[in-house]
């Protein structure tokens, strides 16, 4: 039996509406996954930056932040015209 013009435009609706579902769902796995992979980097260099702090743990959240800014403006201050040479093959993106 052929499909009626009304029973295949209900079709594609069916379709389309099943394949919108199925963006959503990709969409939403792939959010899931940035989510996870964001969460993974944070908790990695958390770890990597108390390993380096003395007595990270028994500081505050401001007085890590502070020793962590301190530490930075010291990276990233600008190195005299002579060290920047030396400097300049570095891989440290830091020092870039």
């Amino acid at each position: 039996m052929r499909k009626t013009k009304t029973q295949k435009r209900l079709s594609v609706k069916e379709q389309i509406r099943q394949l919108e579902n199925k963006r959503k769902q990709l969409i939403q796995k792939e959010k899931s996954e940035e989510r996870k992979a964001r969460t993974k980097r944070l908790i990695e260099r958390g770890v990597i930056a108390e390993s380096l702090i003395a007595n990270a743990d028994t500081l505050t959240n401001e007085q890590f932040k502070a020793v962590l800014v301190e530490a930075l403006n010291v990276v990233l201050d600008k190195p005299e015209p002579a060290e920047a040479e030396s400097v300049s093959g570095s891989l440290n993106p830091l020092m870039e």
